[in-house]
């Protein structure tokens, strides 16, 4: 097992979440901006105490980043696209190569190596069609190592999400009970 695959098996068995770890990391899910104040009162907790169990959430990697979540079709990104990528040889080198040009690129929304008839899928959001060619043509086609690309227009979003299904029991951050400090 090479370093980083170990250091992230090590770092999934030595942490250990308790119902008010899954409580903030349900709410932060929703609410990346929740201040600190807002947040320990959402899950019934101090605000000191809560401050630093974020923190230790972050510095155990279970929390990356926050991010702002941007609507691409009022930016003019109206073309989303599912690509599949197959590859000559599937060697490290190969491999290597195909994803260092891929994290390269802007458009590229994800990325998976997958088992199956192509080697990669790629979702691919881009403004119209020229783009969209230009990024194929251009680019991806010219990656050393691939040998066949075959693309698929998404018509219609029917659900995207960015939360992690979370336990259910703590899944659902109640706004019944608050705490109030005296």
């Amino acid at each position: 097992m090479n370093t980083k695959k170990q250091e992230i098996a090590d770092l999934q068995n030595s942490v250990t979440l308790d119902e008010t770890d899954w409580r903030i990391l349900a709410a932060l899910q929703h609410d990346a901006r929740l201040t600190n104040a807002d947040l320990a009162e959402k899950i019934f907790l101090s605000p000191s105490p809560c401050l630093r169990r974020v923190r230790d959430l972050e510095q155990a990697g279970l929390i990356r980043r926050y991010v702002t979540l941007l609507d691409p079709i009022k930016l003019g990104l109206t073309v989303s696209v599912f690509i599949q990528v197959s590859l000559e040889k599937q060697m490290r080198d190969a491999l290597d190569t195909f994803e260092n040009s891929v994290l390269a690129r802007d458009e590229v929304m994800e990325c998976y190596l997958m088992t199956g008839d192509a080697d990669y899928l790629l979702r691919v959001v881009v403004s119209d069609m020229q783009s969209l060619e230009r990024f194929i043509v251009d680019y991806l086609a010219k990656i050393p190592g691939v040998s066949n690309i075959r693309s698929s227009f998404a018509l219609k979003q029917v659900k995207y999400k960015t939360a992690l299904p979370l336990p259910a029991k703590v899944a659902k951050v109640s706004n019944s009970r608050r705490y109030r400090s005296k």
